[in-house]
């Protein structure tokens, strides 16, 4: 009896030796990686921007600030400026209507709410379908561009639904959670255009199944 209880605590402390080592080795490695994987995600975040607003001479993230839309979601804004005058605006925007959940894009605005260009972030669309979001909106071909397009002045919604823009084909679920996204960017950023940092250099015009 007291070889098995003997036994017992040996097996309890050993588990509890393992478990202290694995949970110092994970710590350890979180730390290691904390670094490198938050500058691969300030990285991406930096070429997204520069894809989305060109020609500007500032540091956008440096004046980054926030806003909630009205759905509730936390989008960044990063002004870009030349010099002193500010020449657009990309918005990390995002949408929980997605086939597969959340699609997060940065998009690119001119002052006056004027899509300049766009990328995708982050989805969990179907391969082959959804996932052609990345240039279908883009591809001067028939009515999937929106770059040059208002908001406001264009129906940015798909065909399907009376709007100007061809959906994805198979994948209207996806082509209207990716032009709702855009949709969440434009009206956060214009309808606070009076309060926000940039004001001053900012004009404003008036502007399925997968």
């Amino acid at each position: 009896m007291a070889k098995t209880e003997s036994t017992l605590k040996n097996m309890v402390l050993t588990l509890l030796v393992i478990t202290c080592v694995a949970g110092a080795s994970l710590g350890g490695m979180y730390e290691l990686t904390k670094g490198p994987i938050a500058a691969a995600k300030m990285a991406k975040q930096q070429a997204a921007i520069k894809e989305v607003v060109s020609g500007f001479d500032n540091n956008p993230g440096d004046e980054m600030y926030e806003l909630t839309s009205k759905e509730g979601f936390v989008l960044k804004f990063f002004p870009a400026k030349k010099g002193d005058e500010l020449i657009g605006v990309a918005i990390e925007s995002q949408t929980n209507k997605g086939f597969s959940g959340n699609i997060k894009i940065m998009v690119g605005l001119k002052p006056d709410g004027t899509i300049i260009n766009y990328q995708v972030l982050e989805h969990k669309e179907t391969p082959g379908l959804g996932t052609k979001m990345a240039d279908w909106f883009k591809t001067d071909k028939g009515n999937q561009s929106i770059l040059g397009k208002h908001p406001k002045n264009n129906k940015l919604t798909v065909s399907k639904d009376g709007g100007e823009v061809d959906a994805i084909t198979a994948a209207t679920i996806s082509s209207r959670a990716f032009l709702d996204a855009i949709r969440i960017a434009f009206e956060t950023y214009t309808e606070n255009q009076s309060s926000l940092p940039v004001a001053s250099n900012t004009s404003t015009e008036e502007g399925g199944t997968e």
